[in-house]
C-alpha cells in the first residue's frame, strides 16, 4: 500500500506507447512506478524539471528510457509518455482540451515524422523538396488541395481538435497522411478529422462526435487538477489496473478504460427501459458488462442475485460469464445471474411443470417435423419453412390463442398475403403440428419461451394484485392473500441487462418484462439490428417495453479498421433496418480511427482448391508474419457445418490443428477456429478467413428461388444473409480474407472481386 501520499496516474495514450516497448523496459516500468509512489525524489529516479517548462518533468525508468510526467499538484503526477532518453527533448505539447476539459498530450515530432513518411512521391519534373526543419509543419505538394481547407481553425477547435496540431492538419492532402496523423493524435482529434474526411457535415460531427464527450461545465485550461478528474482524461491509477492494461494489451484494456461516451451510458440513471445501439466493435457488450458492475455496486449487501445478465445463445452467455468474472471477480458474479434466455425460459417452465420431460428441439429440427407432417398429409401447397415461421412469429409470437384471433392477427413483414380461407388451413395445420410434437414428446424453443412468458406474466399480475390489496389496507400485508399465492411473491430480478437484444423472440421480451418491477433502471438493452442473424423481428413498445427517449448509439469502432469497416458496410447494401421500436436504424457516423490493410479476395475454380488455398495462406502467415499470429487468433467461417468439417480435414492433412466452434464455444485449444458464420457472433480474432462466399451459398440458392414467388420474404432473407456476412467480416481486428469458388457472392463489391490479387489467380 502507498503511504507516501504520492498519486501517480497513467494517461491513456501512454499505456499504448508502453505496450510497444521491449519486455525488459516494461518490467523496468513496473518497478519505476512502485519506486516513484514510494518516494519520487529517490536519487536513482533522477526526477528533474524540463528546461523552459513549469509543469513537465522527466524521471529515469532505466538506463535508456525516461518517463515524462505532468506535475498536477505537489504530490499528484500524471505519466504522459515513456521515451528513449535521446527523445526526451523533442517538441512536446500538452494542455487541456477546450471542449472536453480533458488533458491531452501530443509529440509533435512524432506526428510530423509520421505525416512526412506518407507524402506522395515527388513529381518527376521537379526535384524533391528538402525536408522541413523540426520547427515547421511539413509542406504539402504544390498542386494538391489540403483535405481540410474548407474548415477554419475556429471551427476545428470548436469540434475539439487539439490546437497544437492545426498547422500540421492544414498540410494534409491524402488519406494516408491523415491516417499517419491520427495514429498519434488525441482520440477526439482523430475522430473529428476522419468524420469530416468521410463526408460528415460540420453540424453532424458536432452532434455525433463532439457533443457526447463535451463537458457541461466551463473549462479553465490552466486547471489541470480539475481536468484530470473529468471523464475525457482517460487514466488508470491502481497497480492492478495498470498491469492488466499493459500485460493483456488491447484484449485487456476493456476492463480498465472506457470512452467517456461509454462511461456516461454505464453510470446514467434511466427512468425505465433503456437501449444502447451501435455497429460491431463499438463496445456495446463492454458497456453491458460495466453496467452490470455499476448496478451491483448500488445494491445493499446481501447474498441474493437481483441482477440478470442474459443473451441469445449458450456460447455468448458463457463468454459473458467469463468476462464478468474477469471484470469483478467472484464478488461481482455472486450477485448476478448469467443465463442465456432460452435456458432461463426452460427453467421457468420446469419449475411450474416439474413433470414436463419433453425433448426441446431447435428450428432446423422443427422444420424437419413440419416437412414430415406435410408428407404424411400429402400436402404440397405449403412450404415447411414458411409454415414454421408463420407459427413461431405470428401465432406463438403474438400469443394467438384461437382461430378467430389468428384471423385478426397482424402479419407485418411476413411477405406473402394470405386470405381468410388460407389462414384457416394454416391454423388447422398448426394444431396438427403441435399435436404431433406432443405425441413425440417434443417441444420447440418458441413454445418454451411462449409458455414461460405466460407463466411470468401471471406471476406479475399476482404480485401487482397483492400490492393493490396492501395499498387498500393502508400498507399492511394480507397474510391470507400471500399464503394463497403460494408464498411471499417477489419479482425475480431488480435489474435486467440484455446483450445482443436484436435476436430475442417476442415471447422472450414478454417474459423479461414481467420479471422485473417497472421502475428506474429496470431493463438495459444493447444490440444492433444490422447484426440480426435470426428471424425474430419485434417492436418493443407493443410488448410493454418503452424505450422512446432512452435510446443511445455508440459509433466508434474499437476493433475493426477503417478498411475492413468500409468493405463490411458495403455488404449491407441499401436495405433498411429497424431500431427494435418501429423506426429506422442507421449506422450513420459509424467510424474507426484504426487503420490496416484492405480485405483480400481469393477466387478458386472449385471447393477443393479453395480449401487448399486456405491452408496455403495460413502456412504463409506462419512463415512470414512478424510477429506471428497465434493460431487461436485465426478464424475460418463457412456457410455450412459440412464445409466446416471439410476445411478442418484439409488443414489436418497439412499439419495444421483446428478447433471446432460449437453452440457452447470452442471445443479444444491451440488451433485455428472453424465454424459456421452463426457461431462467430460476439467473438473477435486478429485474422478472419471467410470461405465459401459463393453465389448460391451466400445467399443460399433456396433464397434466390424466392425472388419471384415471394418477393417480400426474399428481401427479408437476403437482408438476413447480408447481416450474417457483415457480422463475420467485422469479427476481425487486423485482416479479412474472402475465399470463393465459381461465381462470387453478389454481396461482394467489384473492388474486391476484380482486385489484382483476385485476377492473378
Amino acid at each position: 500500500m502507498n503511504t507516501s501520499g504520492v498519486t501517480l496516474r497513467l494517461l491513456d495514450k501512454a499505456d499504448k506507447e508502453i505496450l510497444k516497448l521491449p519486455r525488459a523496459v516494461k518490467g523496468a516500468f513496473f518497478d519505476f512506478q512502485h519506486k516513484f509512489k514510494t518516494n519520487p525524489h529517490t536519487a536513482g529516479l533522477k526526477l528533474q524539471q524540463l528546461k523552459g517548462d513549469n509543469r513537465l518533468w522527466s524521471a529515469r525508468v532505466n538506463d535508456e528510457y525516461r518517463a515524462l510526467l505532468l506535475r498536477l499538484a505537489e504530490d499528484d503526477w500524471l505519466i504522459v509518455s515513456v521515451k528513449h532518453r535521446k527523445a526526451v527533448y523533442d517538441r512536446l505539447s500538452y494542455g487541456v482540451n477546450q471542449v472536453t476539459g480533458g488533458i491531452e498530450y501530443v509529440d509533435l515530432e512524432v506526428v510530423e515524422d509520421s505525416v512526412l513518411r506518407r507524402l506522395p512521391p515527388p513529381s518527376s519534373s521537379k526535384p524533391a523538396p528538402d525536408a522541413p526543419d523540426a520547427a515547421q509543419a511539413p509542406a504539402p505538394p504544390e498542386s494538391a488541395r489540403p483535405l481540410f481547407a474548407d474548415w477554419s481553425d475556429g471551427q476545428l477547435l470548436d469540434l475539439g481538435v487539439a490546437e497544437p496540431l492545426l498547422p500540421v492538419i492544414h498540410t494534409l492532402t491524402t488519406e494516408d497522411q491523415l491516417l499517419g496523423l491520427v495514429e498519434y493524435a488525441p482520440q477526439l482529434t482523430g475522430e473529428v478529422l476522419l468524420s469530416l474526411f468521410d463526408g460528415a457535415s460540420y453540424d453532424d460531427v458536432l452532434d455525433q462526435v463532439t457533443k457526447p464527450v463535451a463537458t457541461a461545465e466551463p473549462v479553465d485550461r490552466e486547471d489541470f487538477t480539475a481536468a484530470v478528474r473529468r471523464p475525457a482524461t482517460v487514466i488508470t491509477t491502481t497497480d492492478e489496473a495498470l498491469r492488466e492494461a499493459l500485460e493483456s494489451g488491447d484484449f485487456g484494456r476493456w476492463k480498465v478504460f472506457l470512452h467517456p461516451t461509454q462511461a456516461k451510458l454505464v453510470e446514467r440513471r434511466y427512468n425505465g427501459p433503456a437501449r444502447v445501439g451501435g455497429g460491431p466493435g463499438t463496445g456495446k457488450t463492454i458497456v453491458a458488462l460495466h453496467r452490470v458492475r455499476h448496478l451491483v455496486r448500488q445494491l445493499s449487501p446481501g447474498r441474493d442475485k437481483p441482477v440478470l445478465l442474459t443473451t441469445y445463445n449458450k456460447n455468448l452467455a458463457a463468454d459473458l460469464r467469463s468476462r464478468l468474472l474477469e471484470l469483478g471477480g467472484e464478488e461481482l458474479l455472486a450477485r448476478v445471474e448469467v443465463s442465456h434466455v432460452d435456458q432461463l425460459a426452460l427453467r421457468i417452465v420446469r419449475e411450474a411443470e416439474p413433470g414436463n420431460g419433453k425433448q426441446t428441439i431447435d428450428d432446423s429440427q422443427a422444420v424437419r417435423e413440419w416437412r414430415a407432417l406435410l408428407d404424411e398429409l400429402d400436402e404440397n401447397t405449403w412450404d415447411p419453412e414458411f409454415l414454421h415461421e408463420e407459427w413461431t412469429q405470428v401465432i406463438l409470437g403474438q400469443a394467438v390463442g384461437t382461430r378467430t384471433d389468428y384471423f385478426r392477427a397482424r402479419r407485418a413483414g411476413r411477405g406473402r398475403n394470405i386470405g381468410r380461407a388460407e389462414r384457416a388451413e394454416i391454423w388447422q395445420l398448426a394444431e396438427r403440428f403441435t399435436q404431433r410434437l406432443d405425441r413425440l414428446g417434443r417441444q420447440t424453443w418458441d413454445q418454451v419461451a411462449e409458455r414461460a412468458a405466460r407463466l411470468e406474466m401471471g406471476r406479475e399480475q399476482r404480485i401487482l394484485g397483492i400490492a393493490r390489496q396492501r395499498e387498500e389496507a393502508g400498507g399492511l400485508d394480507n397474510v391470507h392473500v400471500a399464503d394463497g399465492s403460494g408464498g411471499w411473491l417477489r419479482y425475480r430480478y431488480r435489474h435486467i441487462v440484455v446483450d445482443e437484444a436484436q435476436d430475442l423472440r417476442p415471447a422472450h421480451w414478454k417474459m423479461l418484462r414481467a420479471m422485473a418491477p417497472r421502475t428506474a433502471d429496470d431493463l438495459f438493452l444493447v444490440g444492433d439490428t444490422h447484426q440480426r442473424i435470426y428471424k425474430n423481428q419485434v417492436t418493443l413498445g407493443s410488448l410493454g417495453i418503452h424505450i422512446r427517449g432512452r435510446s443511445s448509439k455508440l459509433s466508434l469502432s474499437y476493433r475493426t479498421t477503417r478498411q475492413i469497416l468500409s468493405s463490411a458496410l458495403a455488404v449491407l447494401g441499401e436495405a433498411e433496418y429497424d431500431d427494435l421500436d418501429g423506426s429506422a436504424e442507421s449506422l450513420a457516423g459509424y467510424r474507426s480511427v484504426l487503420s490496416g490493410s484492405r480485405p483480400s479476395g481469393h477466387p478458386f475454380p472449385d471447393w477443393a482448391s479453395e480449401r487448399e488455398g486456405i491452408a496455403a495462406l495460413i502456412k504463409e502467415w506462419d512463415a512470414t508474419a512478424e510477429p506471428s499470429t497465434p493460431h487461436e487468433q485465426i478464424a475460418i467461417c463457412v456457410p455450412t457445418n459440412q464445409m466446416a468439417a471439410e476445411v478442418g480435414y484439409t488443414l489436418k492433412l497439412h499439419g495444421l490443428h483446428s478447433v471446432e466452434i460449437r453452440s457452447d464455444g470452442p471445443h479444444g485449444t491451440g488451433g485455428v477456429h472453424i465454424g459456421t458464420m452463426f457461431r462467430f457472433k460476439g467473438l473477435e480474432y486478429q485474422r478472419m478467413i471467410i470461405a465459401g462466399v459463393t453465389d448460391g451459398l451466400v445467399p443460399r440458392e433456396a433464397v434466390n428461388a424466392l425472388r419471384n414467388t415471394d418477393p417480400v420474404r426474399y428481401r427479408h432473407e437476403v437482408q438476413r444473409a447480408r447481416s450474417l456476412l457483415f457480422v463475420a467480416a467485422t469479427r476481425a481486428r487486423d485482416t479479412v480474407d474472402l475465399f470463393w469458388h465459381g461465381s462470387p457472392s453478389p454481396f461482394l463489391n467489384s473492388s474486391l472481386t476484380n482486385s489484382e490479387e483476385a485476377i492473378s489467380r
